[in-house]
């Protein structure tokens, strides 16, 4: 097992975070930052933010803290953002419309390359420059292309055929905005899944029980 393999998920789940407000200090052309006033930034304490960074080799200076353009490229190596994975977003309708126009996968590691529907009504639309394809043409396209990943909006009924599909030709990381048990059926899958209703009624209890 690597090093990286023992860090935690709460850890990971916060360098997106680290990299998102090093980036807007960086545009502010703020030079360095304490782990103190990044902690701030963060609402985490500076202990825990001294902590999440020695997972990856510290990039701090004693007396100094951290350059905020050099800590910023460090996180964006270790989040893989230079990587430019290839991607198709499978489902046309108005979730995989509002990913595919708003989305600005080139700064966050992926290239969207392929986009795929069943539904004759949406094959032939534009979306971001792609044009929609008929499922059918998958394995072709997904051949030819070397796709890295696939992006799930369409229905939980509907994973299960195309999943099976996809993971035959390869694919084995999915973002998945479908409640489909992805991990269940091919548990040597990388997914991220988005339950857009688990964050709303998370939303909902935090309102129910403010003060």
């Amino acid at each position: 097992m690597s090093k990286n393999d023992s860090i935690s998920m709460s850890v990971i789940r916060r360098l997106p975070r680290y990299y998102r407000f090093l980036s807007e200090l960086n545009e502010q052309h703020i030079d360095r930052i304490s782990s103190t006033k990044l902690a701030n930034i963060m609402n985490i304490t500076a202990s825990q933010v001294r902590q999440d960074l020695n997972c990856f080799g510290g990039f701090g200076q004693q007396g100094y803290g951290y350059s905020v353009s050099q800590l910023k490229e460090e996180i964006k190596n270790i989040l893989g953002l230079n990587n430019n994975y290839k991607a198709i977003l499978i489902g046309a309708g108005n979730l995989g419309k509002a990913v595919a126009m708003h989305m600005s996968f080139e700064k966050l590691g992926f290239e969207l390359v392929g986009c795929f529907d069943n539904n004759e009504k949406k094959i032939g639309q534009q979306l971001n420059n792609i044009i929609v394809k008929h499922e059918d043409e998958l394995e072709d396209f997904c051949t030819y292309n070397h796709i890295d990943t696939a992006f799930l909006c369409i229905p939980r009924i509907c994973v299960e055929n195309v999943l099976d599909k996809l993971y035959a030709l390869g694919i084995k990381s999915y973002w998945n905005f479908s409640h489909y048990d992805i991990t269940r059926h091919h548990s040597d899958t990388v997914v991220e899944n988005v339950h857009l209703s688990d964050s709303l009624m998370t939303l909902s209890y935090r309102m129910n029980n403010a003060e």
